[in-house]
């Protein structure tokens, strides 16, 4: 297993990428198993079969909101900002990776027409409710 990576800083994890050449034999998660949205891969060989099922019900209490990106096509730079303020990593995602954005602030910057899948708790407040700018350096 090669290709995932985990973005910290200070103890802190600020997201997770999984490249597009990532390969397992079996289903794994990466995400800490308290991660309020995991990242895993599913694997199982032909003829598998999981029974038709629905999932339990559950209250769960979830004060950060995380967000991953799939990208489908095209180049994307996701750049990560210190409690500071200023950059201190980026990353660059092609088509197939995916990237969890688990912690802090974030920008995204397109550097080829792109589509991603996007996905996040919700319900979406809008994004003047959702967002909360941050001064950089």
């Amino acid at each position: 297993m090669s290709s995932f990576e985990v973005i910290e800083r200070n103890g802190i994890r600020y997201a997770e990428v999984l490249r597009a050449d990532v390969h397992t034999a079996t289903s794994r998660f990466f995400s800490p198993p308290d991660s309020s949205l995991q990242l895993g891969l599913l694997a199982h060989e032909a003829g598998f079969y999981e029974p038709p099922h629905t999932h339990k019900p559950a209250r769960r209490l979830i004060q950060d909101v995380q967000q991953m990106l799939i990208v489908q096509r095209g180049v994307v730079a996701v750049e990560f900002y210190a409690e500071d303020g200023t950059t201190f990593r980026d990353v660059v995602l092609r088509q197939g990776d995916a990237i969890l954005l688990v912690h802090g602030a974030h920008a995204v910057r397109v550097m080829e027409d792109m589509q991603c899948v996007s996905v996040k708790q919700g319900p979406f407040l809008g994004a003047e409710n959702d967002k909360v700018p941050v001064k950089t350096k």
